[in-house]
């Protein structure tokens, strides 16, 4: 007998399909939020790094390629099974840096505000890819040392929307939004940039000093605003 098949479907595009119903069921019109095409998905995204193929065979070893251990949200993104060590400015270091996959063409280290402070770094909010005149660093893995001449940021807090999901909010690329989060420690984040592609799913970004500052939680009631 085979094992039954985990549903990965988030919380929050769960909560979505079942308001419209219920909604439905109640003869009600929908609220503005519930008539979204999607469920928004907020989820804190903790200190990690992007990797070029070069830079992971230096760490790993020649022809080493990085292993899916759980997959992200948007289409194709993984956190791989391999993490490195990141030695900061103080000679302090993180151990178990973890690796999001796929390889990139070029490297980025992401982490929050007091990840920085502990390691000696001053870093930039930075849009992902944006790396020139960043601080850089050190990297340790099993096969020895990569050092990044820069890259390291930290990650501007942003939205991944498909193009109908912008139509909806009424944006563009590049755009700025609001994130407002419900809840005991009610928080608004203001200067959300939006990001639109076809590949993406709606789910915004923000890093663990700022999910804990809003304790957000993953039934937490979180919305978009213009």
């Amino acid at each position: 007998m085979s094992a039954p098949q985990q549903n990965n479907t988030p919380r929050g595009v769960i909560e979505h399909m079942v308001r419209e119903q219920v909604y439905k069921e109640m003869g009600l019109p929908l609220p503005p939020q519930a008539k979204a095409p999607n469920g928004l998905v907020v989820n804190i995204s903790a200190r990690h790094c992007h990797l070029t193929q070069e830079a992971v065979e230096a760490l790993f070893g020649p022809g080493h390629q990085l292993t899916p251990m759980k997959w992200l949200y948007q289409e194709g993104a993984y956190a791989a099974k391999e993490s490195v060590t990141l030695i900061g400015p103080r000679s302090r270091v993180i151990s178990n840096l973890r690796i999001l996959g796929p390889c990139r063409d070029l490297n980025q280290v992401e982490l929050a505000f007091t990840d920085a402070i502990a390691l000696g770094f001053d870093v930039p909010i930075r849009m992902s890819g944006d790396v020139a005149n960043t601080p850089g660093c050190m990297l340790m893995g099993p096969n020895g040392y990569f050092k990044m001449d820069e890259g390291v940021i930290r990650a501007q807090p942003h939205v991944h929307m498909h193009p109908d999901d912008a139509t909806f909010y009424g944006v563009q690329h590049l755009d700025n939004m609001k994130l407002k989060v419900h809840g005991p420690c009610a928080t608004t984040f203001d200067n959300i940039v939006v990001r639109v592609d076809k590949s993406f799913n709606l789910e915004a970004h923000i890093d663990t000093d700022e999910g804990n500052a809003c304790g957000l939680k993953p039934d937490t009631f979180c919305e978009l605003i213009k």
